[in-house]
């Protein structure tokens, strides 16, 4: 199999030489050379033909976000963006991810030689992701890697999975419940949707694996293009008709419920299938507590997080339903729910605020 080529641009000598170890590392990866800035990049993406590009979000002369846009318009390819933890770093990435860029790495802001390298595995990981996504300019599609990677833990690490008989299979209320979970290239995708919804829509619980400085500007962002009202959620937050809540990018979210009423409740709980936020967790919270009322929706994203917890949801009474592979960017998540029988439908992206609209009405 061909080594994946990789051209890292970074105004920073540091970096390049940090990101050209870690990936070089990798005997799946080849780091075919390193840019100053986004002028020298595009000569070298000519010269080099790079499969994936991994992308700082601050340069001189020109911007990423800038260059990201001339190239995806031009020259469309699977770009990683290196951004920092900061909250303006959170706004230009998301308008990266906006402009077609795969995913992201956040860099930490100080002591970068010692602790970049802790981010070593999620920055292969996503390379070899970026490689295979849905992007026609791609070169031959590769199969995934699977990179080192720390003990998986289940969903039982933060809640303990109920006989089906004692989950209320007619709850004494007719709220509705939506749960979301995506991954890569699930904020483009969670913003279609939303923006599609009515303001009366049934309330909406997502967890979507992005990191906890990101989390908020990502939700005020959604929020600025719906009808409805969109944010992070909090700890004890009722959920409520006409408003979509979003994990913190450190928190687990569970759906609870008291009486007739659902709510928030946030655990900081170990990672559950390497992720915090978990998918896994919020799918069983919502089939322990809110069972046939839900409707469960998987978006693109990468691994499998979600599709134990949405076949849980199946079997409590759930409607479930996922991307269908061409639309995603990558069918990872989707697509294990599919195999494992989780879920009942895939549709396109386009069609899927049309069936959730149909879904609560019945």
């Amino acid at each position: 199999m061909a080594k994946i080529k990789v051209l890292v641009v970074d105004d920073s000598a540091l970096v390049r030489k940090l990101l050209s170890q870690i990936l070089n590392a990798d005997p799946d990866i080849e780091v075919v050379g390193t840019a100053i800035d986004p002028y020298q990049a595009r000569e070298k993406i000519k010269q080099l033909k790079p499969d994936v590009l991994t992308l700082d979000v601050e340069m001189p002369r020109m911007d990423g976000v800038t260059f990201l846009r001339n190239l995806m318009r031009l020259h469309p390819m699977a770009v990683v963006m290196v951004s920092t933890l900061t909250e303006q770093g959170a706004q230009v990435t998301l308008e990266a991810l906006e402009l077609g860029a795969v995913d992201f790495v956040a860099k930490p802001k100080l002591d970068l030689s010692n602790t970049l390298s802790n981010y070593a595995d999620e920055i292969v990981e996503k390379v070899k992701t970026a490689s295979v996504v849905n992007i026609h300019a791609l070169a031959p599609e590769r199969k995934p890697v699977q990179a080192n990677v720390p003990e998986k833990l289940t969903a039982d690490a933060i809640l303990t999975k109920r006989p089906l008989s004692t989950i209320p299979s007619h709850l004494k209320t007719t709220d509705k419940i939506i749960a979301i979970g995506s991954s890569t290239g699930g904020t483009e995708a969670i913003k279609d949707v939303l923006r599609e919804l009515p303001a009366d829509c049934p309330g909406i619980v997502i967890v979507q694996h992005i990191p906890a400085s990101f989390s908020g500007p990502f939700a005020e962002r959604v929020n600025g293009v719906c009808a409805i009202e969109v944010s992070e959620a909090e700890d004890g937050q009722q959920i409520l008709p006409g408003h979509a809540y979003i994990a913190p990018g450190d928190k687990h979210l569970i759906v609870e419920r008291s009486g007739a009423r659902f709510y928030c409740k946030l655990n900081d709980g170990p990672p559950v299938s390497r992720h915090k936020p978990s998918v896994d967790v919020l799918f069983r919270s919502v089939a322990q507590n809110v069972g046939a009322n839900a409707i469960g929706l998987m978006l693109t994203g990468m691994g499998d997080d979600g599709a134990k917890g949405m076949l849980e949801m199946k079997e409590a009474g759930a409607f479930n339903f996922v991307q269908d592979e061409k639309s995603s960017v990558v069918w990872g998540m989707p697509g294990q729910a599919v195999k494992i029988g989780a879920a009942e439908l895939q549709l396109p992206l386009t069609k899927i605020a049309g069936k959730l609209l149909k879904l609560v009405s019945e």
